[in-house]
């Protein structure tokens, strides 16, 4: 089985640092300060969103799809993870339009759950 490295710590999920690698061949070891790749730090919910915004190449709309997932939920994780990079974010959410989420709700098209997120302005 597979184990990737941690980036957060699972305890307080401030940053984690390598400080020792070892080549498994040779048995070299490397001993010191080592930070990880931006990547490593994201948590594994953002990690498995990058992976389906690439594999998607960037298509909204099958990001929704393949996740389930509504437009501004979909923003609202780019969002989070473009501020996990440490970039600054962009993205003003859009403004809920109550009565649309009310009839999408009647409709049958969101689920409750997903209508009172959508209301209380969550992504």
């Amino acid at each position: 089985m597979k184990k990737e490295v941690l980036g957060r710590c699972p305890v307080c999920g401030e940053e984690l640092y390598v400080t020792k690698l070892s080549c498994h061949k040779c048995h070299t070891h490397i001993e010191g300060n080592f930070t990880l790749c931006k990547f490593c730090k994201l948590t594994k919910e953002q990690q498995d969103f990058v992976e389906v915004f690439i594999k998607s190449r960037g298509n909204i709309k099958e990001i929704e799809k393949e996740l389930g997932i509504s437009y501004p939920t979909v923003r609202g994780r780019l969002e989070n993870v473009i501020e996990a990079l440490g970039y600054s974010p962009k993205f003003e959410g859009p403004k809920v339009d109550k009565r649309e989420v009310l009839e999408k709700l009647n409709n049958g098209e969101i689920s409750s759950e997903e209508a009172l997120r959508l209301l209380q302005g969550e992504e």
